[in-house]
């Protein structure tokens, strides 16, 4: 429960604040960096511990909560504003992304959660569950990379050159995956904790990877 809810946390936050441009060391990004790879952690958490199932459940989860936002947001701009409400401009700015960001969003996030429960899963089994740390950062790798190409080609193919689409796939792609690195040493901590705690390690033998199976739990 609680991974469930740090995980829709993460995915909220990140679409809000994502709108602002941050520099780290002279590269372009947006805020959302400083969240939306936590919830690649917390993917490799449940998937490492409860298996691919659980991440499944929480991953739509994840998705209709964020819909649910989305919407709120939405319906508290078109509201007419009170006439002691000054900041309509600036309210809407912030919370009142494009259509085609929201999609591109909504979209990129369920390739690069499933493509990264996916490849967690499949690496235990190869790896009889050994070397968390490869399979943490290979899994991030292929979840994120996917998320940011899918993301950046729906939100912002036509609008900008392709070369720097290309530049900012890769760069984002980079900057999160070295986040999941950088974080590692907590992660196998909370990893440990974690399965000892539950007293559950699950492999995910015989089960089926189709995303949209979520009956089966």
């Amino acid at each position: 429960m609680v991974c469930g809810l740090l995980f829709t946390v993460c995915l909220i936050v990140a679409n809000i604040v994502e709108q602002k441009l941050i520099s780290i060391g002279g590269i372009e990004a947006t805020a959302g960096l400083l969240i939306f790879p936590v919830s690649y952690i917390i993917n490799d958490l449940i998937a490492e511990v409860w298996g691919y199932r659980k991440v499944r459940l929480i991953i739509w989860n994840g998705f209709l909560m964020n819909f649910l936002a989305v919407l709120i947001f939405r319906l508290s701009i078109w509201a007419p504003g009170s006439v002691n409400f000054t900041h309509q401009d600036a309210f809407a700015l912030v919370l009142g992304n494009t259509e085609r960001i929201v999609a591109a969003s909504f979209i990129a996030f369920l390739f690069g959660a499933f493509l990264n429960a996916f490849v967690m899963s499949k690496m235990k089994i190869m790896q009889h569950g050994r070397n968390f740390s490869i399979r943490a950062v290979v899994s991030t790798l292929i979840g994120e990379g996917a998320d940011s190409m899918v993301f950046f080609t729906l939100a912002f193919m036509g609008v900008i050159p392709n070369e720097a689409l290309l530049m900012l796939i890769l760069t984002q792609t980079a900057m999160k995956t070295g986040y999941e690195v950088i974080a590692l040493p907590l992660t196998n901590v909370l990893v440990r904790w974690v399965k000892k705690h539950e007293g559950t390690d699950v492999y995910d033998q015989g089960i089926s990877y189709n995303p949209l199976k979520i009956t089966d739990l």
